[in-house]
């Protein structure tokens, strides 16, 4: 592979929240939210380039009511102690309650070596310390101590939901105590909507980097960065540092349009650093940006700064400028 693998933009139409995760086989699998919202489904590619052209596995289907019965979002896999997870949320309803949605967050469990095999077991909700608005959760394993990180919504705080942090007991309850890492406050995380959601996480050269998306799902939608150092109490907000600017953001020059909600990979051969976003091509929004269907999923190598921080640059140009397509 030459130094700077390029793939050809979009990876995958229609997947917003998109997650790829390469596996000890080799493959990467990848999940994002459906533009119906009412399912979870599966690809596998020994590619990221092939993740488009991949069969597209139903593994859950959205339940006639309750608390999982409406707007399917943003479902993560994970490969946690030999198991596989799916971390996702859902609401019982499509319309807003208090001001935000009613989501909650929920975990189904496969024992099968392939998660595109076997039984996906329903381990319930992740019970946070209240409830409220609640989605994008994400996992990772640090020195030993498995972590939970997703968004909340706090009735005492402006805005729609904050990053929040939590040891795990196991893959599908919080240790507790939740601890609010980064609230929207920044011009730039407060455009429409007070927002920080999507958090990924990134560990590399002694630091431990979230990366989460902000403001209203439009051209305003950006990245914003936290780090820590390796070595620190990740539970402690002290130990987090919020970068002043978006780290990634529109880029009307490439016809790149809300850049956001992010997930991280490697290259096929382990060489390169991946970063896995979804973004539009184009701002003539019709509706709530939230129902726009044209998300795509798009995948860019990224570089290091001289301080062991990572540097995104900018969203790439489409392989094919597409008009605004509802293909």
């Amino acid at each position: 592979m030459n130094t700077m693998q390029t793939y050809k933009n979009p990876i995958v139409e229609q997947r917003a929240d998109p997650w790829v995760y390469k596996h000890s086989d080799n493959y990467y699998y990848f999940v994002a939210s459906v533009p119906e919202y009412d399912r979870l489904e599966i690809r596998r590619s020994k590619t990221i380039q092939g993740i488009g052209k991949a069969e597209a596995i139903t593994v859950w289907r959205k339940n006639e009511t309750g608390p999982q019965s409406s707007l399917i979002w943003a479902p993560e896999l994970h490969f946690i102690k030999g198991k596989w997870y799916i971390y996702f949320s859902a609401a019982r309803t499509d319309q807003p309650v208090n001001g935000t949605f009613d989501h909650r967050m929920f975990v189904l469990e496969n024992e099968s070596p392939d998660p595109l095999k076997g039984e996906w077991i329903h381990k319930g909700q992740v019970k946070t310390e209240w409830e409220s608005f609640s989605l994008d959760a994400t996992a990772f394993e640090h020195k030993g101590i498995l972590y939970y990180v997703w968004a909340q919504r706090d009735f005492n705080i402006k805005g729609n939901s904050n990053i929040y942090i939590a040891e795990m007991e196991n893959p599908w309850t919080i240790k507790g105590p939740q601890v609010m890492l980064s609230r929207p406050e920044l011009p730039w995380e407060t455009i429409g909507f007070h927002v920080n959601e999507g958090p990924a996480i990134l560990k590399r050269n002694g630091k431990v980097f979230i990366t989460y998306s902000c403001s209203a799902t439009d051209h305003n939608y950006c990245m914003g960065l936290l780090t820590a150092e390796e070595d620190s109490d990740l539970l402690n907000p002290a130990s987090w540092t919020k970068s002043p600017n978006p780290v990634f953001q529109s880029a009307p020059e490439n016809g790149q349009y809300g850049p956001g909600h992010n997930s991280f990979t490697v290259s096929e051969d382990g060489s390169e650093d991946i970063l896995i976003y979804h973004a539009r091509n184009y701002t003539e929004i019709e509706g709530d940006p939230l129902y726009d269907p044209n998300r795509h999923t798009r995948a860019q190598v990224f570089k290091w700064n001289e301080d062991g921080s990572p540097n995104f640059g900018i969203p790439l140009p489409d392989a094919v400028n597409k008009s605004k397509s509802k293909s």
